[in-house]
């Protein structure tokens, strides 16, 4: 009997190779996450579609690698055979051939500062990791500071130089200096108080934060996490501006500006008095031209405005003049002045009493009788 006859048939609910390499995949790029790993290149062979594979090695292991073209096309050169690395990035499965292997987003030589460059990544990659480097939480800044504070070293070119701009542009502006020490031993203590006492000061409407430029050692303290987390706390908008253009930190990535220089700095956040003075001018001609327009505009619709009034007055008074003359005609007809004039009088007593009926008249009444021209005096003579 063979070998193959003693073997039992497959269980039910056996796996397949291709779902066991899945769940393998699954699970370790659900433990580990992205991480750094350190160790010795290896057979390294760079293709022409731009990945690179290669080998990390130490002592006891080695590691599959592969870095992909749109990965390392961010890396100066390609590592050399047995040279030191960190290597940035996600162990995973390759499924096809069932080999655990690191897939490869960033590369560093642990020589010529490539310790700096590893605990810079990995600073940013916290930060990040927690929306601190998110352009949307940037604020914008005040257009007209009134208080502004500055963190720096009180005996540093750079406050001289933020000094100088912010007088010389916007003098209204007052700077309160908050010093630090800014490299060296307890630069990390001293910036992070220093900042944590903006907190403290009233009405407050922006900050500087840096120092002038220098070596990466001199600039280090504004590399450091702590510190760009204390910038970021910060409650008012502000502006990192450590060494010299070329220089980025942390501190730069999560304030809500960086500038290049101090000096740039201060003329980020203040503007010019020449120039708001000229716009201002500017908008003072501006108001006074469209004033006497709208002025004119005014005179010119009352002017018309009087015009149909006028007129509308004149045709009011000339038919109301008209409908007088009538009713005037009217009453005159009516008068009895005119009655007189037709031949007709009035009698009427003393007390201008008329008197119209024979009873109002007996013998020997006095009265006045009203004629054309005049009045006259009567008595009724002989019995009524």
């Amino acid at each position: 009997m063979g070998v193959g006859r003693l073997r039992p048939a497959a269980p039910e609910g056996a796996w397949s190779v291709s779902q066991v390499t899945q769940w393998a995949r699954q699970a370790i790029e659900g433990g580990f996450g992205t991480i750094w790993v350190e160790g010795e290149v290896s057979g390294f062979k760079a293709y022409p579609s731009g990945h690179w594979y290669f080998g990390l090695r130490d002592a006891k292991a080695q590691l599959r690698c592969v870095m992909f073209r749109r990965d390392s096309q961010g890396v100066t050169r390609p590592p050399d055979e047995g040279a030191r690395i960190y290597c940035f990035g996600q162990p995973s499965v390759w499924e096809d051939r069932g080999e655990f292997r690191l897939t490869v987003r960033r590369l560093l030589s642990t020589a010529e500062g490539g310790d700096w460059k590893l605990a810079l990544e990995r600073a940013r990659a916290a930060l990040e990791r927690d929306g601190l480097l998110d352009a949307t939480r940037k604020r914008p800044l005040p257009s007209f500071p009134s208080r502004i504070a500055v963190v720096t070293s009180p005996d540093g070119a750079a406050l001289r130089d933020i000094v100088t701009v912010l007088a010389r542009r916007w003098p209204l502006a007052e700077v309160i200096v908050v010093g630090a020490i800014v490299q060296g031993d307890g630069a990390e203590r001293s910036l992070r108080a220093a900042l944590a006492r903006l907190k403290r000061i009233e009405g407050l409407d922006l900050a500087i934060v840096g120092r002038g430029g220098g070596s990466r050692e001199d600039l280090w303290a504004f590399n450091l996490e702590s510190v760009a987390r204390a910038v970021a706390a910060v409650p008012v908008p502000t502006v990192s501006a450590v060494g010299h253009e070329i220089d980025v930190t942390l501190c730069d990535l999560v304030a809500d500006l960086r500038a290049p220089t101090p000096s740039a700095a201060a003329e980020a956040v203040v503007p010019d008095r020449g120039e708001v003075l000229a716009r201002l001018e500017q908008l003072g001609r501006r108001s006074a031209l469209g004033l006497e327009r709208r002025t004119r505009y005014a005179d010119e619709r009352l002017a018309r405005a009087s015009d149909r009034l006028s007129a509308v007055i004149g045709q009011q008074l000339e038919r109301r003049g008209a409908r007088l003359a009538e009713l005037g005609a009217q009453l005159d007809a009516l008068s009895p002045l005119r009655v007189l004039e037709r031949g007709y009088a009035v009698a009427r007593d003393r007390a201008g009493r008329v008197l119209s009926r024979a009873v109002d008249l007996p013998a020997g009444q006095h009265f006045q009788l009203r004629v054309r021209d005049g009045e006259v005096p009567a008595v009724v003579d002989g019995p009524s």
